[in-house]
């Protein structure tokens, strides 16, 4: 059937359907860039969470350090033991801390940035 040619096709448009309505949620990232109290509390649960791991480290770093002068005053070769102490028994527990340190320093950042950008 031939098609008349006064009916042609009519392209119709419109707003989508599924438009994006603002609505009065708020992103938490918007609520830091606003620096309203929410975004305030979002900004200080990691400064919290951060300072929680900043004092743990420091007291096993006074637990660990502390008694040395203690140690070295109770050995008797003070010279080969000491150095021994410090580079044995001290060292290694210092690095491993400072990689226990940065690993949950940038897990609390990663779980702050899934917070604030909704994921």
């Amino acid at each position: 059937m031939p098609q008349d040619p006064a009916e042609r096709r009519v392209v119709v448009t419109g707003a989508p359907r599924r438009a994006r309505r603002t609505s009065g949620y708020y992103r938490p990232r918007t609520e830091i860039d606003e620096q309203t109290t929410l975004g305030h509390t979002y900004v200080r649960s990691l400064m919290r969470s951060q300072l929680r791991v900043g004092l743990a480290v420091f007291l096993v770093l006074v637990l660990l350090v502390a008694p040395l002068p203690l140690v070295f005053a109770a050995l008797p070769d003070r010279a080969g033991t000491a150095w021994a102490v410090l580079g044995f028994g001290v060292y290694p527990p210092l690095v491993l801390l400072a990689r226990w340190y940065v690993r949950r320093a940038e897990r609390n950042e990663r779980d702050f940035v899934r917070l604030v950008e909704d994921r």
